[in-house]
């Protein structure tokens, strides 16, 4: 026997009392969700941002709850709603970006089975920067900008434009997995989803 055949069988042997794990349920490819906006919140929830659904009427007061008390805001020229504390991104330099509490911007789309949100940084959604050094975004997607995964979502966005794609608040972990946010972008993600 080989030392190949000899890890092999140790590895068999070690896994012959094992009990698999259930399997995740996957829909099949082209098949899409019943509720594909819920499923979308529901992804989105579980990075740890807070998702809430509401109507067009409510957004204007939704997004001030979501915001801390007090905060200037920075939003880009094309976002259409007016927020409290904005200061509109006129090329705001880091260190003005970097005083500021918060961002709101909308979504170019969502994507329900990865739970990810992506920009395009149009008009709406300004540029990079403002989106990645606040320490809080609220974000506004639509229920039909929700996609059901992500070849539907490369089929909708330009592939010349610059791409954010974001997927919960900004997290990493240190060497002992201990998981910190806000190094590199958001602390607080909320995302409100509007019917």
């Amino acid at each position: 026997m080989s030392a190949r055949d000899d890890i092999l069988a140790a590895v068999r042997a070690a896994l012959a009392d094992a009990t698999p794990e259930p399997s995740p349920v996957v829909s099949p490819v082209g098949v899409v969700p019943n509720d594909l906006v819920g499923l979308f919140a529901e992804r989105v929830a579980d990075y740890r941002a807070v998702v809430e659904r509401c109507s067009v009427a409510d957004l204007p007061a939704r997004v001030a709850a979501a915001l801390p008390p007090g905060a200037r805001v920075v939003v880009p020229s094309g976002l259409g709603l007016d927020v409290p504390g904005q200061v509109v991104d006129t090329g705001l330099s880091s260190a003005e970006l970097d005083a500021l509490d918060a961002v709101v911007t909308r979504a170019a789309l969502g994507i329900a089975e990865t739970g990810t949100i992506v920009l395009d940084h149009g008009p709406d959604q300004g540029r990079r920067a403002i989106s990645l050094v606040p320490d809080v975004h609220v974000c506004i997607v639509t229920e039909d900008q929700v996609v059901a995964d992500v070849p539907d979502a490369m089929g909708r966005l330009d592939p010349s434009r610059a791409l954010t794609w974001i997927s919960g608040p900004s997290a990493t972990s240190d060497i002992e997995l201990d998981r910190v946010e806000g190094v590199h972008g958001p602390r607080t993600l909320q995302v409100l989803v509007v019917r």
